[in-house]
């Protein structure tokens, strides 16, 4: 957790194997997803997103035909988010002090589960009421190439490796930042065998 922070773009600094190790983590989703199972879910243009998620915490990231949002409880059950572990909240504080935003308390993670050819299309995370706190991405298991657009979606991103243990931050001006993930090669993790996990910590409300 001490690997010195290398910056992507203004506001975006990529943590070198801060999480790690990580096999406690994925022992954490596992616990996660047995409450709340992964779930494909659809865009509000009817669309099915080829990662499969989950969350955990007092607020869950969802969306379905009538939009994106964060709902206190899992529309598959009806049943709150399961808790999200202290181990979660630590981790995701010590990497946002240590990528430049002191004092962010997330109140929500969202699990994303790639397996080979998944992706995440450009996109911002900007469902959360107050845009002051920043984002806190854990990579986990395989690698994958982490996108990033900044202020517009057009354009060619900046391309950034992203490994097991790997933590990206951003906030303040790049709160906004367009972001994204390429299809998921084929591999095998001693982790999460062919499978890549994300979390994403924010603050929702």
């Amino acid at each position: 957790m001490a690997a010195a922070p290398m910056t992507i773009a203004p506001e975006v600094t990529l943590l070198r194997g801060f999480a790690a190790p990580t096999r406690p983590i994925v022992l954490a989703i596992e616990v996660v997803a047995a409450l709340a199972p992964f779930r494909h879910l659809k865009t509000p243009g009817g669309g099915t997103m080829s990662v499969a998620m989950t969350n955990c915490g007092p607020w869950g990231w969802h969306s379905d035909a009538r939009g994106y949002r964060y709902t206190a409880s899992d529309p598959l059950s009806g049943e709150p988010w399961p808790p999200m572990p202290e181990s979660f909240r630590a981790l995701a504080r010590k990497a946002a002090m240590r990528g430049g935003f002191p004092g962010f308390e997330p109140d929500a993670c969202l699990v994303n589960r790639y397996v080979p050819g998944a992706q995440m299309g450009a996109h911002r995370d900007w469902d959360e009421l107050d845009k002051r706190f920043p984002i806190v991405s854990v990579s986990i298991g395989l690698p994958a190439l982490f996108l990033w657009y900044g202020a517009t979606r057009r354009g060619r991103p900046l391309v950034t490796r992203v490994e097991d243990g790997d933590v990206v931050v951003w906030g303040g001006s790049a709160r906004a930042g367009y972001h994204g993930v390429r299809k998921l090669a084929p591999g095998d993790h001693p982790v999460t065998g062919a499978l890549r996990y994300n979390l994403t910590f924010r603050r929702a409300k």
